[in-house]
């Protein structure tokens, strides 16, 4: 289905709450602004529950499983009445639909709860592909870009051509892949905290990819990951950005 400037969509009565993960709350708020004019112009209504925290992930993979289990309690309070939760990150919706399974294995209730608020959880990208049933959301950039795939997005969600897909619809924008575009960019949480050097020389190995696509912007649906490349790009002291497949569909 195509969207148009100009279409209004029947969808006001339907609401979105938005789950805009730490990255986003602390260090990007624009991405968490764009995805909301993006599900706007959509017709979708959106709310911020303000009592959300974090989603447990990086307690949770530091083997923290109890202090995780704390944190993912009060995410599934706070949205147990969310009509759908869109997150703007792949790794933190992958922590939600498929980790907080693992650590309520042994509560009934908790279990009951995750599996009850897991289908209503929703990677931005699958969102408007899967549940708008759109992949032009009217929006224009004029510039080439490059993809990359972030690890849990990939691996866990299984999501590669759906962002590339809402790519080739904006309009002016060219797109160029990387090779390899699928390598990690060694950001990984807190392993590029434990292991800096290794995530250091992943944040270069896949610099040297960006590089040669001659692209003046890289996108990505993980705001972390972002961050990441966009230190490597600015040691480096290259003219290249780093922006949110968000804040590229909400380009006019």
């Amino acid at each position: 289905m195509i969207f148009h400037a100009h279409t209004r969509w029947n969808r006001v009565k339907e609401r979105v709450s938005l789950f805009v993960t730490c990255i986003v709350d602390q260090v990007v708020p624009k991405v968490g602004i764009a995805m909301t004019e993006v599900l706007e112009r959509l017709g979708y209504q959106v709310d911020f529950p303000a009592a959300q925290t974090c989603c447990g992930q990086p307690t949770f993979n530091s083997g923290y499983w109890a202090a995780a289990a704390n944190v993912a309690r009060h995410f599934l309070e706070v949205f147990r009445e969310a009509d759908y939760v869109v997150v703007p990150s792949g790794s933190c919706t992958s922590m939600i639909t498929h980790h907080f399974e693992d650590m309520f294995k042994d509560d009934a209730r908790l279990l009951e709860e995750t599996h009850r608020l897991s289908p209503r959880v929703w990677e931005f990208s699958k969102f408007l592909l899967e549940v708008a049933n759109v992949d032009d959301v009217g929006a224009r950039f004029d510039g080439a870009v490059t993809y990359h795939d972030s690890c849990h997005a990939l691996r866990e969600l299984r999501i590669k051509d759906g962002p590339r897909r809402l790519l080739s619809k904006v309009q002016g924008l060219t797109l160029r892949e990387m090779e390899p575009a699928e390598e990690c960019c060694g950001f990984g949480g807190t392993f590029c905290v434990k292991f800096p050097e290794v995530s250091g020389g992943m944040g270069r190995t896949k610099l040297e990819s960006i590089r040669k696509t001659e692209a003046g912007t890289v996108v990505s649906i993980d705001a972390s990951c972002l961050m990441q490349i966009q230190g490597v790009i600015d040691r480096a002291r290259l003219p290249i950005r780093t922006m949110h497949l968000a804040e590229v569909l909400a380009s006019r």
